[in-house]
């Protein structure tokens, strides 16, 4: 049986040991599971430590995201958002996707997209310098570069035929629109650019580019520790960028988080519905499991969000699916926070903490109830 909705989670492309730039972050060469691993309990209530019930794996091996596919589809996700990383000339942690789940026997079960993390490389990653703020990395690129990266997207994933389309389109997501533009020399430039894009990909034998926007909140602040700056409209730039619809990567960029769950979601609700009003394109409605970064940080950090069970999550997914089944003329797609951002508390994949939980409520919301429906 088809599946009525997309959902689809952002997977973090960082637990594995074989992409050697990332070892100046973690030098165990395990990737950020380094990170979860050591994470203490730090106040009264505190969550962590947790365990993943599969291990500290290696999701570059097409064994082990075999088994996760499975999973995940067999929960109802049925798509992947892989955060796509270019630094430094060329691109950084692709082993997941092209060692691991490209090469996992079962990957027709899923679809996948990109959004470009385009932000800078700090030393977040590091918790050995703890919030220090130093770049590493640039995120932002020139035209040329950016030529570079959209042949690279084009001739390697596009074409792929589980790469996820809208209308016959390939979808694209950029993460940081501030670094985007700044680094192609401002928003008329940045315009050329993507039409360039555009006219490459229609070249290349697709109807078109979907271009997705992560969209912030109005005000947003800097608080996950790897973005940039808002120096700019960001409505405005969408708009004159051409972008095709938007989503939201987490609901730290654009509500306070320090809070309940309960408390927090009619805040969601309120900006899912305030930004179909006035962007003017498909929003397509975002549910963040979590938000906990502690385990990045020798010191305690209060910005925790709390209440988050499976049985919220699962009300906040009903509540996608309401706002999908409201907008029958855009796709059928809701991203979730994620599949495995431990380091950042928010993760489908089974822990000590919730075992199985959220992957059942996305079970529940979305598989059973396609069930009845078919």
């Amino acid at each position: 049986m088809k599946q009525k909705y997309d959902v689809a989670a952002y997977v973090w492309p960082a637990y594995t040991g074989t992409e050697p730039r990332a070892y100046q972050f973690w030098p165990e060469k395990s990737g950020e599971w380094q990170t979860v691993n050591k994470a203490k309990r730090k106040f009264n209530g505190d969550t962590w430590p947790r365990k993943p019930l599969w291990g500290y794996v290696d999701e570059a091996d097409p064994y082990i995201m075999q088994m996760q596919i499975d999973a995940a589809a067999d929960h109802g996700v049925n798509v992947f958002i892989y955060d796509w990383y270019w630094y430094d000339r060329r691109p950084f942690l692709e082993q997941c996707l092209d060692n691991g789940f490209l090469k996992a026997q079962n990957n027709d079960r899923m679809k996948f997209y990109l959004m470009w993390a385009n932000h800078d490389a700090n030393d977040t990653w590091d918790i050995r310098l703890s919030g220090a703020g130093t770049v590493i990395w640039d995120g932002k690129v020139d035209l040329s570069e950016f030529e570079r990266i959209c042949d690279r997207l084009i001739n390697k994933y596009f074409h792929l035929p589980n790469y996820y389309k809208i209308n016959g389109q390939p979808v694209f997501m950029i993460y940081d629109l501030s670094n985007l533009i700044n680094g192609l020399g401002g928003l008329e430039n940045t315009k050329r650019a993507l039409d360039w894009f555009r006219e490459k990909v229609v070249a290349s034998g697709f109807p078109g580019l979907h271009l997705q926007s992560a969209l912030w909140g109005e005000n947003a602040l800097n608080i996950s520790g790897v973005d940039s700056s808002r120096g700019f409209s960001q409505k405005n730039a969408v708009f004159e960028l051409g972008f095709d619809s938007a989503s939201h990567y987490q609901y730290v960029h654009f509500t306070n988080i320090s809070r309940d769950y309960t408390e927090l979601m009619p805040d969601v609700v309120k900006e899912w519905q305030r930004i179909q009003t006035d962007y003017h394109i498909p929003y397509f409605p975002h549910v963040t499991l979590g938000w906990d970064n502690n385990p990045r940080f020798k010191e305690t950090l209060l910005d925790v969000m709390t209440g988050n069970t499976p049985s919220e999550i699962k009300k906040a997914l009903q509540l996608a699916k309401d706002y999908v089944d409201a907008h029958p003329n855009q796709a059928p797609l809701i991203t979730v926070n994620s599949w495995n951002e431990w380091t950042e508390s928010s993760y489908l994949q089974p822990d000590s903490l919730y075992g199985y939980g959220y992957l059942e409520a996305v079970r529940d919301v979305f598989l059973e109830l396609a069930g009845k429906e078919a």
